[in-house]
């Protein structure tokens, strides 16, 4: 099976994009696939762990269905690793002038990180309208975007951090948010477990908020 093709923006994959954390090689792949199969052919695997890069790398050779994507990326050099591990697509933090350099050098599309209006402004300086808002809860939840929503309506968002099943569908109705980031659909205790029926069951539940 072929990798799917990207809908025109990462933000228009899925309602809400899964944001893991792989702490064991052997985890990875039997993951993606508990994803796809409840309905979201899509991950965000963090670079918070030392194995991330490898498991990307058997991501992308193993389930070639699913959108993937490298997170938590920081340096260009760390993009530059993603893309070949295999990532189709970036996430940042946050976002400097030289990161920002790094990851439009790599030619797949990307989410910089923003988390206040003049950081919006910079993105939107460099030619770009679609970001990361990290992180979300922190930085003012919904109401937040919504309020940044007037002055620039050009900017969309995948709201991430602090995000809940109950608090999702709220984002998901502002004109400016995209999709949002969730971590609670690949809860830690699950994938130390492997128990990738509970996986599908969060990916389905999250899959039907949009």
């Amino acid at each position: 099976m072929s990798a799917p093709e990207l809908p025109g923006s990462v933000l228009d994959a899925v309602p809400v994009l899964p944001v893991v954390v792989v702490d064991r090689v052997a985890d990875a792949v039997p993951l993606a696939r508990a994803l796809v199969a409840g309905g979201l052919p899509a991950i965000e695997l963090t670079l918070r762990t030392p194995v991330a890069l490898e498991a990307m790398a058997a991501i992308a050779a193993e389930v070639p269905e699913i959108l993937l994507g490298a997170g938590t990326v920081t340096t260009p050099a760390e993009a530059e690793a993603s893309v070949a591990a295999g990532a189709r697509f970036l996430v940042s933090p946050g976002c400097t002038p030289t990161l920002l350099a790094g990851m439009q050098a790599t030619g797949v599309p990307f989410l910089p990180g923003t988390s206040t209006v003049s950081e919006v402004m910079a993105v939107l300086e460099a030619g770009l309208t679609e970001m990361k808002f990290f992180p979300a809860e922190a930085a003012g939840g919904a109401p937040y975007l919504k309020s940044v929503g007037g002055p620039l309506p050009q900017a969309r968002f995948c709201p991430t951090g602090g995000i809940t099943p109950a608090s999702a569908p709220t984002y998901l109705g502002l004109a400016n948010v995209g999709c949002v980031g969730g971590s609670w659909i690949t809860p830690g205790d699950a994938v130390a477990g492997g128990d990738w029926e509970r996986i599908s069951k969060l990916a389905a539940e999250a899959a039907a908020l949009g």
